[in-house]
């Protein structure tokens, strides 16, 4: 698909960015995660999966701030994922007035809930600080139109897969996205969790 279809104002960013067109896998998923269905992102590095996300995403908010809960989070693996992923969405919304905010380990717990508190519309966490500050009442999750999970290859590693899990049954009727290089049980699994009529979009 051509980008003419996407909020103008995101149209703008990948126009400042040098992007002319959608990539081959990105003709693939973009319709689907713009009709708003859950969908796997199978395909290698360097495929586009990220872009596509970070696109589905803005054009889902509308390209706009509004009110102070976040209604798109995106799960990364640790600190510097989670700080790279927010340095690319901002590549997309500097001309917008969205609110993207980090939430990683190693940062005071106290000020996230703060910064969180005042209003973010996307929040891209890793798993283990997200579900603490949710636990502790720390970050609403009723207002989440889009739950991804960027790289997802980590989850059969770790407990982020539980964490993950316990945090889907607190959101209530969402898109979720989950991205990855290959598909493997563990996220497999998630079809049978919390996902429903997932497609999975492959890169041959």
């Amino acid at each position: 698909m051509s980008f003419k279809k996407l909020h103008p104002l995101l149209k703008e960013s990948l126009e400042n960015a040098g992007y002319e067109t959608s990539n081959p896998f990105q003709k693939k998923v973009l319709p689907t995660l713009k009709g708003g269905a859950d969908a796997y992102m199978i395909a290698p590095k360097g495929s586009g999966k990220t872009t596509a996300l970070i696109i589905a995403t803005i054009h889902k908010l509308k390209a706009e701030a509004f009110e102070d809960s976040p209604r798109a989070i995106i799960v990364a693996k640790d600190k510097a994922d989670v700080l790279a992923l927010k340095e690319e969405f901002e590549r997309f919304t500097k001309n917008t007035d969205l609110r993207v905010y980090a939430l990683y380990d190693e940062y005071d717990m106290e000020k996230q809930k703060v910064e969180v508190y005042y209003g973010q519309d996307i929040v891209i966490a890793t798993p283990a600080r997200l579900s603490k500050l949710y636990f502790l009442n720390g970050i609403h999750l009723g207002e989440v139109q889009l739950f991804a999970i960027e790289d997802a290859d980590y989850l059969g590693r770790n407990n982020a897969y539980n964490l993950i899990l316990r945090l889907s049954e607190s959101v209530s009727k969402c898109q979720f996205v989950i991205i990855a290089d290959v598909m493997h049980s563990k996220i497999k699994n998630y079809q049978n969790n919390f996902m429903s009529n997932a497609h999975v979009i492959a890169q041959k």
